[in-house]
């Protein structure tokens, strides 16, 4: 008999683990496809979002990293991705839409929508809110150091003969060709050709005063001096190495600037569509929004993080928004058009460079084959055939 309780007793664990496991399987998994840096893992102290978020839904997150927006939108429309939420950009997200790559949200799975600061919904890039949630945002402004830069700050000061050989530009066509536009008090999302014939004239204008074309590399060179002035993304904080006492300073241009805004989408392709948008509701709580702002350094857009954020910043708590301009996807014409002025632009100085130093060997060689005496003696005979051959012409 106790032979047959201990079996039954056995019986009873193996069902029980067997549960477990079974039930632990089935817990569902999220993909989420975000850029580096942009969720609060758990590093130096800081909050673990997501495995906060699979201890309170039971929803497991499996977190794969994107270094560009075009990255992004390749893997997804690849169709070889298996994603269900992602953070693309302000632009790529309409791009997306008109491609009908994402899915209309449901709001009621979204109930925290309500703290999102009302300033960045209903954006060019998704006008009735109908498949984005605003995560974080930044601008376009200029660093500077204040040592050798003084005097107002502007857009113009990129074109600053004082600064020649030490100014830093944009190394992608959408912000450089942005810069001309809000200088000249046009439409960074202008379908008009001739606009952008007329911005591409101000790059070119600008190109003998440029150091070089870079991205994250501006801040080694400003701190490091090679360079002065520069015009970068900025958020919540101004990048660690650019402070510390190397005169590093921010503006934000009066004339307007281009804001730019991340938000969280959930792809066609998700089958987890429910559980995907728990995730996004889960995003606008304003403790998990501060976590996540410590770690992007941009501005949450969950009113309340927003807010406290802001508030010990004097740049962004001063200037009027109502100024800057989103980017929205472009048409291919333009598209087309915008990618042949930029190249045209990169490669302008590069050619007359090369085709400088190319004449310049040319020179030196001719210098030389004249200066050589065999060169002399083939001259010579030359002039003396060619003598003959018209002495010959005239007895004729």
């Amino acid at each position: 008999m106790k032979n047959h309780s201990y079996l039954f007793l056995i019986f009873i664990c193996f069902c029980s683990i067997f549960i477990y496991f079974a039930n632990s399987s089935k817990k569902p998994t999220i993909n989420v496809y975000s850029w580096g840096e942009f969720i609060s893992n758990g590093v130096n102290g800081s909050l673990d979002v997501n495995a906060e978020f699979e201890n309170e839904t039971g929803i497991n997150v499996s977190l794969s990293i994107f270094q560009s927006n075009e990255e992004m939108y390749a893997n997804l429309i690849g169709g070889g991705a298996d994603y269900d939420v992602v953070i693309p950009s302000d632009y790529m997200i309409s791009r997306m839409i008109q491609e009908n790559m994402l899915s209309k949200l449901n709001f009621d799975n979204i109930p925290n929508y309500k703290f999102i600061n009302k300033n960045h919904k209903n954006l060019t890039f998704d006008p009735k809110n109908e498949y984005s949630v605003p995560y974080t945002w930044g601008v376009l402004g200029i660093f500077y150091n204040e040592k050798y830069v003084k005097g107002e700050i502007s857009w113009e000061s990129l074109w600053d003969k004082k600064y020649k050989g030490k100014i830093l530009m944009f190394d992608n066509f959408r912000d450089a060709f942005g810069i001309p536009f809000i200088k000249k008090g046009i439409s960074v999302n202008s379908i008009d050709e001739n606009d952008w014939k007329s911005a591409a004239e101000e790059l070119k204008i600008q190109k003998p005063l440029v150091q070089n074309y870079m991205m994250d590399q501006i801040y080694d060179k400003l701190s490091g001096e090679e360079a002065y002035i520069a015009p970068y993304y900025c958020g919540c904080s101004l990048p660690d190495n650019l402070i510390n006492g190397n005169y590093i300073n921010f503006v934000i241009p009066e004339q307007g600037t281009n804001k730019f805004v991340d938000s969280m989408c959930v792809p066609k392709i998700s089958t987890k569509k429910t559980e995907a948008e728990k995730y996004i509701n889960f995003m606008c709580q304003k403790r998990i929004a501060l976590a996540n702002a410590s770690v992007s350094e941009y501005i949450p857009a969950q009113k309340d993080a927003e807010a406290e954020i802001i508030s010990d910043s004097e740049v962004f708590s001063n200037y009027n928004f109502k100024k800057a301009q989103v980017y929205k996807n472009l048409p291919y014409k333009i598209q087309k058009l915008a990618d042949d002025l930029w190249v045209e632009i990169k490669a302008g100085d590069e050619n007359s460079i090369t085709d400088s130093i190319i004449l310049s060997i040319i020179f030196i060689l001719l210098i030389l084959i004249y200066l050589n005496p065999l060169f002399k003696k083939l001259i010579y005979f030359l002039k003396k055939t060619r003598k003959r051959k018209r002495c010959q012409k005239l007895y004729l």
